[in-house]
């Protein structure tokens, strides 16, 4: 039996193609279970991996896709039974491992999570891999004592993937939600998820010599990274913490110790690859339990395997707005 699949290709020359094309099953990488994958996403790794020179991929021909929520077709891991809905994010899936943009995938069971009761499998991926790196920060700040009513949260890049995830469940939560975004076409968009407050990024990204401002967020979701982040860690209150979970900035920062010396600022990295299975379970159940979904469904755009080349380049360029749900069947 044949299935459709996005696959990459590089020639000769060093040039990367990505086309839908029929596979077979035995085609799938030997693992532990195979999976009915309903939807994926696209995420700022996928369009690296899909671009000019392939990115992060390890290996061609090539199937990318960082996450996919789907059914157990079959397993031999006592954990998983066929008819079990699954959804898997990270662990390396999509770049070195066969991935999401596929009508099947085979993966190991240790890399899988149950799909939490009260999300569909195109709710799972309306989340994706952004929306559980998302929830992962905020769990973070509520850890080192983020509270309602202490201040305005930053969120930088607000209107990507992990931004717009993060402004609804810091909103939910109760906190006043403050939304950096490049895109001023944007603010409509942000207020709907609970943005009480919209910053254009010029406002943060202005160049200063003071390594410390105004005593202005209580807490910070950083998607951004580089320059940004240095700015931020400067305008957090005293002993206020900064989840960062991005690079698209630059991996370099450009900051001194003084906020960490003078003002007790926390700079906490969330790595949304590799978490243990107990993270993973702890992260997906508080999404179900506080995510509004009304404001999920808001942040979703459909798209189809054949989309995918062009979205992948369209979200290099920052031009992809909330989640895009692919539907592998579609």
């Amino acid at each position: 039996m044949t299935f459709n699949a996005l696959i990459v290709e590089k020639n000769d020359e060093g040039k990367t193609s990505a086309s839908v094309q029929q596979i077979s099953e035995d085609q799938l990488p030997e693992s532990d279970v195979t999976v009915a994958v309903e939807y994926s996403t696209v995420n700022y790794k996928d369009g690296l991996c899909i671009g000019p020179g392939g990115g992060l991929v390890r290996n061609y021909p090539h199937i990318p896709g960082i996450d996919f929520a789907g059914t157990v077709e079959t397993s031999s891991d006592d954990r998983y039974k066929p008819g079990d809905k699954v959804v898997l994010t990270g662990w390396r899936v999509g770049e070195a491992h066969w991935g999401g943009y596929a009508q099947k995938a085979r993966v190991r069971a240790d890399w899988l999570v149950p799909l939490p009761e009260g999300l569909t499998t195109r709710q799972a991926m309306a989340v994706g891999t952004a929306g559980f790196t998302a929830m992962l920060a905020v769990m973070a700040l509520q850890d080192h004592g983020l509270k309602p009513g202490h201040g305005p949260v930053l969120v930088t890049g607000a209107a990507g993937g992990v931004g717009s995830v993060a402004t609804a469940i810091l909103a939910n939560l109760g906190h006043e939600v403050a939304a950096v975004t490049g895109r001023p076409e944007a603010a409509d968009y942000l207020k709907s998820l609970g943005a009480t407050q919209i910053v254009p990024r010029e406002d943060i990204n202005e160049t200063t010599k003071h390594p410390l401002e105004a005593e202005t967020w209580t807490g910070c979701v950083d998607a951004v990274g580089g320059d940004m982040l240095a700015r931020v860690l400067g305008q957090m209150k005293y002993g206020a913490s900064v989840a960062a979970v991005g690079l698209a900035g630059g991996a370099q920062l450009n900051a001194t110790v003084i906020p960490f010396l003078l003002r007790g600022v926390n700079l906490l990295g969330i790595d949304s690859v590799m978490q243990p299975f107990d993270n993973r379970v702890k992260a997906w159940q508080r999404i179900a339990q506080d995510l509004p979904m009304d404001k999920l469904e808001a942040m979703i755009q459909p798209a189809t395997l054949s989309d995918l080349p062009q979205l992948g380049r369209d979200i290099l360029k920052g031009q992809v707005k909330g989640r895009v749900v692919v539907d592998v069947n579609a």
